[in-house]
Parts: structure tokens; C-alpha cells; sequence
């Protein structure tokens, strides 16, 4: 049987100018457990000496439902500050525009101040991507693209994208900007595949977006299935996987990156090993069959 094409060395993000390898690393529990800068930093190098180079974080992650918005970002500081030489090894990107515990505000002031909060915290001149996290439905989203070309032509971020956005909110930032989006950071993974026949990948590809993937492993439950459904996926991916000698997580991550849209999953484990093996995921290869077999279980019926 021919197999699907490998995934690129690099993946570029947009039309940005920038390129970076197919996996990435998310920081949204970096700052759990007391975690401290020497331990943070560990797990940055893995990521770098895994050949990853796209970092995500966010100026929500930390928070905890009563405090830490901004530990994340606050401890990736520490580590740039201990060893500034690892800012220019990655690219950067981070999220804003939601007040904790919920409301969300893109407004100008809000979202400009947000921007310069995190460049404070992270101590960092420049944002490489900086994504819209969640869409606030009361901001205009001619207001939001205004605010985005603003620090855009300030050179604090270098790039734009959203996460979490509908078909449509894309369409509509899209026709404020001059500047092309560069990515749309949606949930997937193999319990999660809405976006691949709702039109939310087709989208991407017509616009030239990359799609980052949060949650590649279902929220943790591909390596704990709770139900007959996420049995039936997890057993696929441990047939191919083990075909291949690669684990279960491994095989989910190589499953999205299959993908025509060059799907980047972001890998969310704060465990070195397992961040390391991640990279793995990078010489697997997949059948048209043997992918379709894991889309066949995710959605628990045949292919019409």
C-alpha cells in the first residue's frame, strides 16, 4: 500500500515569513506545582533538543480559578532571564484577551495593554505569533484587527492568529486586516474531529492558515479511555503504532500531522521523556487505510 506523504522538516506559519517543525510544545501547566525556573527551563530545552522550535504559552495559563493569570508566562520569563540565549532558539508564541475567571474583552485598550503585560512578564521585546485566544463577541472585529496592525507595526508581536474561532469570526477578522492570519488554533485529535468535515480545515487551507491543535491526546483521555468510543480509537492507534514501535500518543500526534493541512500538534505533557518522544512522531508514516480507520472508530460508524 502507498503511503501518505511524510511530514515536512518545517512547516510555515501563514504567509508570516516564519517556519517552524511540525510539533509544538504548550506551556498552560508550566506553572503548576511550584515549579521552579531550573525545572521550567529543563523542560524547555527537551522541547528545543527535540527539535521543537514553536512554543505556546498564554497570560491565562496559571490561573487556577482565583489566582496565577500570568504565572506562565511570569516563570517562561525567568528562564529567559537565567539563559537569555534560548529567546532566540524558538519561536514565541502566546495568547490573550480573556479576563479571568470568563469575560472575554478584544477591545483596543484592553487587548494593547494585554499585549504589553505579557512582553512584561515574559521579558521579552517581541511575541513572534500572538493569537486572539477566545473571540469576544462585543468587540468589533474591525477594533481588533486595528489593535492587532498597531502592535504589528510597533514590532512587538511579529505575527497574528486566533484560537477557538468559528468559520465565520475568521472570515470576518480576516476582512479587517491587512495583514494575512497566520494560524487558527483549534481543539483536535483523533476523539475530536469535528474540523475535519465542518469545513474548518478547508478553511485553513483556502486561506493559507496553519492549524494548531490543542489537546492532540483528547484531554488526556486517549491514554485513559473512559468509553467504548475512545477504546475503539485507542485501539486503532495502538494497532499502527505498534505496527511501527511507536506508543499510542505518538501515533495520535503523527494521525493529525498526516493531514493535507499540515496540522501542528501542540504536545502538552510537562514530563521531559514524554516531550522527547514526541518527536517521534515526526518519521511515522500512514496508510489511507489505516488513517481512515482511526477516522472510521472516532466517528463510530462507516463512511457514508
Amino acid at each position: 500500500m502507498s503511503l501518505l506523504p511524510a511530514p515536512p522538516e518545517t512547516v510555515a506559519l501563514g504567509q508570516s515569513g516564519l517556519s517552524v517543525a511540525p510539533i509544538a510544545w504548550g506551556m498552560w501547566r508550566l506553572a503548576e506545582g511550584g515549579r521552579t525556573a531550573a525545572q521550567a527551563a529543563r523542560l524547555v530545552h527537551a522541547a528545543l533538543d527535540a527539535g521543537i522550535t514553536l512554543l505556546d504559552t498564554a497570560d491565562i495559563y496559571g490561573f487556577d480559578g482565583t489566582g496565577g493569570f500570568g504565572d506562565a508566562e511570569a516563570l517562561l520569563g525567568e528562564v529567559f532571564a537565567t539563559e537569555p540565549g534560548l529567546r532566540g532558539r524558538m519561536v514565541l508564541a502566546s495568547k490573550g484577551g480573556i479576563i479571568p475567571p470568563l469575560p472575554y474583552d478584544q477591545s483596543a485598550e484592553y487587548l494593547s495593554a494585554a499585549i504589553d503585560a505579557s512582553l512584561r512578564r515574559m521579558q521579552a521585546e517581541r511575541i513572534d505569533l500572538y493569537q486572539i485566544h477566545r473571540p469576544d463577541i462585543l468587540a468589533h472585529p474591525q477594533e481588533v484587527a486595528r489593535t492587532l496592525e498597531d502592535a504589528l507595526a510597533s514590532g512587538k508581536i511579529g505575527a497574528i492568529g486566533v484560537s477557538n474561532f468559528t468559520i465565520q469570526q475568521i472570515e470576518a477578522l480576516a476582512r479587517f486586516l491587512d495583514t494575512p492570519l497566520a494560524t487558527t488554533q483549534p481543539e483536535v485529535s483523533p476523539l475530536r474531529i469535528d474540523c475535519f468535515e465542518n469545513g474548518e480545515l478547508d478553511q485553513a487551507m483556502r486561506l493559507g492558515l496553519t492549524p494548531l491543535a490543542w489537546s492532540p491526546l483528547g484531554g488526556g483521555r486517549l491514554l485513559a479511555p473512559e468509553s467504548e468510543r475512545d477504546r475503539a480509537v485507542a485501539a486503532e492507534l495502538d494497532r499502527v503504532g505498534g505496527e511501527q514501535g511507536v506508543s499510542r500518543s505518538v501515533a495520535a500526534y503523527s494521525w493529525l500531522m498526516a493531514h493535507p493541512a499540515r496540522i501542528i500538534p501542540i504536545i502538552g505533557s510537562q514530563n521531559a521523556e514524554r516531550i522527547a518522544e514526541a518527536g517521534q512522531a515526526r518519521t511515522m508514516r500512514w496508510t489511507r487505510q489505516d488513517w481512515y480507520a482511526v477516522l472510521v472508530a472516532a466517528r463510530g460508524e462507516r463512511l457514508p
